[in-house]
């Protein structure tokens, strides 16, 4: 099932916007690849999981950046997710196991509110199909295997729509560009940027930002990583 699971009514109301927009979208809302036909894709799931800060009650969302270890991903920051299992029962399912497993959320805390359409990712030939979330109860988080996960962070909706903090990333020689964040201490890119992107728009968070600031991504991830030693 693709759209609402809950009536938006039920939501907070910052978040009924996009609840109500997740059964008007399609798989070209968010990314212009498809799967060829009869390719081999693997399913999976993302949570895309929104809380509000208990020091002033502004929504945020719950992000973790990959180990730098990993054979792929690695440093890479992505929302809690991986490939489908047997008794997980569908996205949703396997979008709660997979957070519960990476960042130790508590599943009974949260409320999956809406399914997008599956998106499909080239570099890991996954289906992904993203579930949008409400925290009602948050819970603590954290790393819960060092060897997958570095970090794992709560980050203001209000700070990744602040124009100072977007940008759009390129790579050299090739076709590709998206955009890009850096917030909270971490550099977003890629397949979760993306997502971010769109569900910043599709929600009504969305200011006003420079597009055209495109930067060479690997200049710009060198460039944060010497930012944050410099903190140290």
């Amino acid at each position: 099932m693709i759209g609402p699971l809950v009536e938006p009514e039920s939501v907070p109301e910052w978040l009924r916007p996009l609840v109500k927009v997740s059964g008007e979208v399609d798989s070209k809302t968010f990314t212009r690849f498809s799967p060829p036909e009869d390719a081999y894709t693997r399913p999976a799931a993302v949570l895309i999981l929104f809380g509000e800060r208990e020091a002033d009650g502004e929504p945020d969302v719950l992000l973790q950046r990959r180990a730098d270890t990993l054979g792929s991903h690695a440093g890479q920051v992505a929302f809690p997710g991986g490939g489908a299992e047997d008794g997980d029962g569908g996205p949703v399912g396997t979008a709660l196991r997979e957070a519960e497993e990476e960042t130790g959320v508590v599943p009974s805390g949260v409320r999956p509110v809406a399914v997008l359409p599956e998106l499909f990712v080239p570099v890991s030939k996954f289906a992904v199909t993203p579930v949008l979330a409400h925290w009602a109860e948050p819970s603590p988080v954290h790393a819960v295997d060092p060897g997958e996960t570095a970090s794992v962070a709560r980050v203001a909706i209000a700070d990744l729509a602040d124009p100072a903090n977007r940008f759009t990333v390129k790579k050299a020689g090739m076709p590709w560009k998206g955009p890009a964040f850096e917030v909270g201490g971490l550099f977003v890119w890629g397949f979760t940027a993306g997502l971010l992107s769109v569900l910043l728009s599709l929600g009504g968070w969305e200011r006003e930002w420079d597009p055209g600031d495109v930067r060479d991504l690997d200049e710009a991830l060198a460039a944060f990583k010497a930012r944050l030693v410099g903190k140290e």
